[in-house]
């Protein structure tokens, strides 16, 4: 049984967890295991962690050479991919509305607020931070570039990882040992979600955020959604519906899927127009809608509906029973595909910036290439601050 103990009060609730955690920490003594505790984080160093993706590399050398010359590609790919997205979704806000990507950083308690979600984005974030920054560290070690430690923190609700390098060798290192180096994680962090969505390319939820038409080759849609039942206070069973109709549109609007009620503004006491499939044929009725007790403003048609996922995978390859582990790996999905893509981006505290300063140092004087590393990153963050500006002019603050 799900208990949703985050609702509107849930950034209370991650700050309560949050002080249970670092007073656990003191009480087990963390800190003399290679644990820094404060008030406001907890960061672990592991200053022996090259030994162990020195092991790992004398096994698999050879991928990881393939890899290491490959993330060099996909990085800049990834640097153009991310500019694209950003600025097309911008575009599409003046020009194309509907296809607007809402945009939203994930944070427990202000945009993660059910618990479900919160669970999934704890369980997700680990497993994506060590794909990502061993990718780093194994790398490094491929390109002789001694590291000095490596580890995680967490900052109340924001999580990092980090592999930290010796300065100085890094620095001396050529460039293209830069560039892979620096790439690897966010190369990692893609490849991994395209063998993930592999496996979950006939899962319903998955389905939700394949584009075309991907979509059309391994989906069937189902039109239309399916009325489960009547209200007894309603006029819809007086009105003619049945439980079991498939309601195809209400007034002008095509219903393809629960989402697109959404596009409706129901009236109370109005006299609407749904067309329904029932037994094959299709069929008209008028519908007087009903007071919504939570919003006396707006209006209800009377019925409860089917609200299931609106497409069914042409192939079972694989037999999906658990929703729970359908969403787990769709969110470990999502957030290994975009943290991959937005680490990119050319800021300050992101890979791309540093990937974007190696390319460019060496071939401009220090001064010249200070000055467009500060144009390249101010452009980026307007760009960045537009779509989530932009997002809360459409939708406000939404919460997942």
């Amino acid at each position: 049984m799900e208990i949703e103990l985050l609702t509107e009060n849930s950034i209370i609730y991650v700050l309560a967890i949050w002080i249970v955690a670092v007073i656990i920490a003191k009480a087990l003594k963390l800190d003399k295991h290679g644990f820094e505790i404060k008030l406001y984080s907890i960061v672990y160093k592991n200053y022996n962690v090259q030994s162990i993706f020195a092991k790992i590399l004398a096994k698999t050398r050879t991928v990881v050479n393939v890899f290491a010359n490959i993330s060099i590609v996909s990085g800049v790919i990834m640097v153009g991919v991310a500019f694209w997205f950003l600025l097309s979704n911008i575009l599409n806000f003046f020009v194309k509305p509907t296809e607007f990507s809402e945009v939203t950083l994930l944070i427990p308690g202000i945009t993660l607020t059910s618990s479900t979600s919160i669970t999934y984005f704890l369980l997700s974030i680990p497993i994506v931070l060590i794909i990502h920054e061993g990718a780093h560290g194994i790398v490094a070690t491929l390109e002789k570039i001694k590291i000095k430690s490596g580890g995680f923190a967490v900052f109340i609700a924001m999580f990092a990882g980090f592999v930290e390098p010796d300065e100085e060798k890094f620095v001396k290192a050529n460039k293209i040992s830069k560039l892979k180096v620096i790439s690897a994680g966010a190369t990692s962090n893609v490849i991994f979600a395209i063998i993930l969505g592999m496996v979950l390319i006939t899962n319903p939820f998955f389905a939700i955020v394949m584009p075309e038409p991907l979509l059309s080759w391994f989906y069937r849609s189902v039109e239309g959604v399916t009325i489960i039942s009547l209200m007894s206070d309603s006029e819809a069973g007086k009105s003619g519906l049945q439980p079991d109709d498939i309601i195809t549109r209400i007034n002008n609007t095509d219903i393809k899927t629960p989402l697109d009620f959404q596009k409706i503004k129901i009236i109370p006491n109005d006299v609407i127009s749904i067309d329904v499939i029932r037994d094959g044929k299709e069929l008209n009725f008028a519908v007087k809608t009903i007071e919504n007790p939570e919003d006396p403003k707006s209006g209800l048609i009377g019925i409860i509906r089917d609200n299931s996922l609106p497409y069914k995978p042409k192939y079972d390859i694989i037999e999906w029973k658990s929703p729970e582990i359908s969403m787990f790996l769709l969110w470990l999905w999502m957030i290994s595909f975009f943290i991959g893509i937005i680490n990119m981006l050319p800021l300050p505290i992101l890979d791309g910036g540093k990937f974007i300063y190696s390319i460019i140092e060496g071939k401009l004087k220090e001064k010249s290439v200070k000055i467009f590393m500060i144009a390249i990153y101010l452009g980026t963050f307007i760009i960045f601050g537009l779509n989530i500006a932009l997002s809360y002019i459409k939708s406000g603050w939404f919460t997942i």
